[in-house]
């Protein structure tokens, strides 16, 4: 019975792997469905990933920028976070960077992971505020997006960069992000870069 529950739990996770996290589509329609052994595999991979080295490591090194998010917060009021981090680029010119994700989602962990590299975190921590926007199952905070940037053909994670004066520069509609288990932290990089200078 164990392997049984082990093997259910394994496939579960390889086709979510494997299709990733897509556009709202193709995320409604591939939605898991949650079993006592995949419920207990999600909790002990979210258990061991908040302990994991890499976590440990830089927490400890302090190189994450403040106000970097921690993963996506459904109870958080998205539209006073966006009103804030506009508030304080007013008096340092830097752009807000939305990060429009959900936690479920394999690439926007994997956009995390990315975001506190070595590489990515002085260019947020120098250059942006950030805020992480939930989305859900693509049910949650749409209006908020739908102002930036279209989820339908962006999947998630959706990148937007708004000016200091609120006003889009650019938005991730051409699914970049979506795909983020294929990027190194270079391309990340470059992108964030080339979006603080446009």
């Amino acid at each position: 019975m164990r392997h049984h529950r082990a093997l259910i739990a394994c496939t579960v996770l390889s086709a979510v792997l494997i299709t990733g996290c897509g556009s709202a589509t193709r995320a409604a329609e591939s939605r898991p469905t949650t079993t006592p052994a995949t419920a207990a595999t999600t909790s002990a991979s979210s258990a061991s990933s908040a302990t994991s080295p890499t976590a440990t490591a830089a927490a400890s090194a302090g190189t994450a920028p403040a106000d970097l998010p921690d993963g996506y917060d459904a109870t958080r009021d998205a539209e006073a976070d966006v009103k804030a981090a506009l508030a304080r680029s007013a008096g340092d010119q830097r752009p807000v960077l939305l990060d429009f994700g959900a936690n479920w989602c394999p690439d926007c962990k994997v956009l995390d992971k990315l975001f506190r590299s070595p590489q990515v975190t002085p260019l947020l921590r120098d250059d942006y505020r950030v805020v992480a926007v939930d989305v859900g199952r693509f049910d949650h905070n749409l209006n908020l997006a739908a102002r930036y940037v279209d989820l339908r053909s962006s999947g998630i994670p959706a990148l937007v960069v708004l000016s200091p004066d609120g006003t889009l520069r650019t938005a991730s509609n051409d699914g970049a992000f979506s795909n983020a288990r294929a990027m190194s932290a270079g391309t990340v990089a470059t992108f964030l870069k080339r979006w603080a200078q446009a």
